[in-house]
């Protein structure tokens, strides 16, 4: 390797557009640089630069993200979890079909076994002067959600270290998109020390100087587009560096971008939903008729005996008067999953016991697919403790009678209520809550 190669990166962007301009402006202007220089440029996402939370990428299905990586020249990414098992198999397969760039990830199959056309376990770049760069990736191991959705998620360092093995020898340098997270990165460096340079994401880990894992360099640069990663690769692997560059010291360029995004996910999402006649307000410490109605939805479109959820859910009221998609998406912006749970009678007591937790209203959540500002109260349908005696559908609950309780995909990852991890449980997907909600009230306006 007889060059210097600069090598940018970014991940876990989660569709936050504000920072995307300075991003576009300063990738461009370093590309320039270093071609100039006759120094070699790459340009990689880590993964969960897509986001339904924004309108932009909602009403896209995510193809807008990649209209914008492909105007900064990308080079490759690998997805995240959000652009795995937030999309449904037809939008994930459609995703990158104008993709200038290259997808690279080892772990994902269709469940014949089949890799998608759109995905490569390595890609190899030859520069000007000769040298060989190997890119493998892979994502994390989401596998119920991948597997409802049509997807088989594999091993992702297995993945990633047979990938290494089919590639060591015809390379110079070995570059990890990982989007593993910062202990499983840690461990890869580990049990495939070939790899030169792991940069990282899922977790949102920040190396401000880059981390040596034995003789790997690792880089991570955080979530939202606040810093953009940058490595270093001289002659001399040992002596190469990494550095995050923070954006919002950047210059300022293109102000008003991610409003204007907004409103072209707006014009996506304006099929008419129904017309309301009359507003909810969302309550976030309190039962609300909206708290009512979501809950009866959720029965619903599950069949189940009973729901819990958190009332922080709702992000915006109800207006009065002509609704459509963009409005249910503000409402529920959360990119959630229903889930229906069986549990003994015995088990959804003392679930509803746990769930009546006087510091949980409060809490500030932050991750597991919330995209709201507090946790807020828990909500109940169809169950209550009246005199000392737990009643599901208004009958006395059976100790060990199966009931099936609806609630959010988030509630049952082990964090509040860790018996609803380890039970039976099926995911509805790929619709959201907001698919869910909206779905009940177009049902009810046709009648």
């Amino acid at each position: 390797m007889s060059e210097t190669i600069h090598i940018y990166h970014t991940n876990d962007l989660h569709s936050h557009f504000k920072n995307w301009p300075r991003i576009k402006s300063f990738l461009a202007e370093r590309k320039s640089w270093h071609e100039e220089a006759g120094d070699v440029c790459l340009i990689l996402d880590i993964g969960d630069h897509v986001d339904r939370s924004h309108p932009y990428t909602e009403g896209t299905a995510g193809q807008g993200n990649v209209l914008l990586l492909n105007e900064v020249h990308y080079d490759a990414v690998t997805i995240g979890n959000n652009e795995g098992i937030t999309l449904s198999k037809d939008e994930l397969n459609n995703l990158y079909v104008e993709a200038d760039f290259e997808v690279v990830v080892s772990n994902l199959f269709d469940l014949q076994g089949r890799r998608p056309d759109w995905a490569k376990p390595f890609h190899v770049i030859h520069t000007k002067n000769g040298t060989r760069i190997g890119l493998v990736g892979a994502t994390a191991e989401f596998t119920p959600f991948y597997q409802k959705l049509g997807w088989k998620i594999t091993d992702a360092k297995q993945s990633i270290i047979e990938a290494v093995k089919e590639i060591e020898n015809e390379v110079d340098l070995i570059v990890c998109l990982s989007h593993l997270g910062v202990k499983e990165d840690e461990l890869l460096a580990e049990l495939c020390p070939q790899i030169h340079l792991i940069l990282g994401a899922h977790t949102h880990h920040i190396f401000h100087d880059g981390k040596w894992q034995g003789n790997t360099l690792m880089g991570a640069a955080g979530k939202f587009g606040f810093y953009i990663g940058h490595v270093t690769v001289e002659e001399q692997f040992e002596k190469s560096s990494a550095q995050l560059i923070e954006t919002s010291q950047l210059r300022k360029v293109e102000e008003g971008f991610d409003e204007f995004l907004v409103e072209q996910g707006k014009l996506q999402l304006g099929e008419l939903v129904f017309h309301s006649t009359k507003s909810l307000k969302a309550e976030w410490f309190k039962d609300s008729e909206m708290g009512l109605l979501f809950g009866q939805a959720l029965i619903e479109f599950t069949e189940a005996d009973c729901a819990l959820f958190n009332a922080g859910i709702f992000m915006q009221d109800m207006p009065k008067g002509a609704l459509t998609r963009y409005d249910f998406h503000k409402m529920l912006p959360h990119p959630i999953n229903p889930c229906l749970v069986e549990l003994s009678g015995a088990e959804l007591k003392e679930i509803y016991l746990q769930s009546l937790n006087a510091e949980w209203p409060q809490l500030e959540l932050k991750g597991m697919g919330f995209r709201g500002v507090v946790f807020g109260k828990m909500l109940h349908m169809n169950m209550e403790i009246t005199d000392h005696h737990f009643y599901i559908n208004g009958q006395l609950a059976m100790h060990d009678q199966i009931y099936k309780l609806v609630t959010l995909d988030m509630l049952t990852f082990g964090y509040f209520f860790p018996s609803l991890k380890r039970a039976p449980k099926t995911y509805f997907m790929p619709e959201f809550l907001r698919d869910v909600f909206s779905q009940y009230f177009h049902s009810k306006a046709l009648k």
